[in-house]
């Protein structure tokens, strides 16, 4: 099944049981992969759409994070459960432990031996755990192997 196949069944069940933060979270997120779909040209890949969300996850996890500095509870709330319901969208998360690892070999893969390997190796390890891992997290994960 789709996602855009999945985001339709959840928009009609959000609808029914009168949800309102899930039908606003499923209308944007259909919303961002159809305009994603007419710059692109194209019916979306999978890769394609989990970028699309992921990109979606970052932007309210920097409002979360904007919202948390400035003191704002109340805002807050809501983009934690609008965070809530995109993160049921993303493909499962890889741990520390696996995005190290995987670091680790790609490390060894393309012969980095220091900092100045950074985006060499980040250029290869991304394609990797694209939608599987935040990228922070991959960027320090990268920074610390090759210190």
């Amino acid at each position: 099944m789709s996602l855009t196949d999945e985001l339709n069944g959840d928009l009609k069940a959000a609808m029914k049981a009168r949800d309102k933060q899930s039908l606003s979270v499923v209308r944007m997120l259909k919303s961002a992969l159809m305009n994603e779909k007419i710059n692109a040209g194209h019916d979306l890949t999978a890769d394609e759409e989990v970028s699309v969300v992921s990109r979606e996850l970052k932007q309210r996890r920097e409002s979360l994070s904007e919202f948390e500095s400035a003191g704002r509870q109340d805002l807050v709330d809501g983009v934690k459960a609008e965070i809530a319901i995109v993160e049921k969208y993303m493909p499962k998360q890889l741990s520390d432990e696996e995005v190290q690892q995987i670091v680790a070999a790609t490390i060894k893969q393309v012969g980095a031996t220091g900092k100045g390997d950074f985006g060499k190796v980040m250029g290869a390890v991304m394609p990797k755990l694209k939608g599987k891992a935040d990228g922070k997290l991959i960027n320090q994960t990268v920074k610390s192997l090759l210190n």
